[in-house]
């Protein structure tokens, strides 16, 4: 039995979200979500749901912050993002994913 710490960490998240079906990486780039495996696929936020989210603290310092976002988009591809939050957030990402938030395609969680 695994205890709760070791159930919670990134690893394993994205581990059980790769099982279930959210195997592409994602980055933005120019105001758009763009796979790792393509060049030339993105999407707009209007193309993209956030179907759930993780929040992870360091281990020794509680403002090492992440946030993990399990998306799916139009097309049906299905991926997760990562990226520090708070004062040292990643401003692209977490400006995307909030006009994602904005167009209330926020946390779906049907994915289990």
């Amino acid at each position: 039995m695994q205890d709760k710490e070791e159930e919670r960490s990134l690893i394993m998240v994205e581990q059980k979200l790769a099982k279930d079906g959210f195997t592409e990486d994602f980055r933005v780039a120019d105001g758009r979500l763009r796979p790792f495996s393509s060049e030339t696929i993105s999407y707009g936020p209007e193309d993209v749901t956030i179907v759930d989210f993780y929040r992870f603290e360091g281990e020794s310092d509680p403002d090492d912050m992440s946030i993990l976002y399990a998306l799916e988009c139009a097309d049906g591809t299905r991926g997760t993002i990562s990226s520090s939050y708070g004062p040292t957030g990643d401003t692209d990402s977490l400006g995307f994913l909030k006009q994602v938030e904005d167009l209330g395609k926020n946390l779906k969680k049907d994915h289990k």
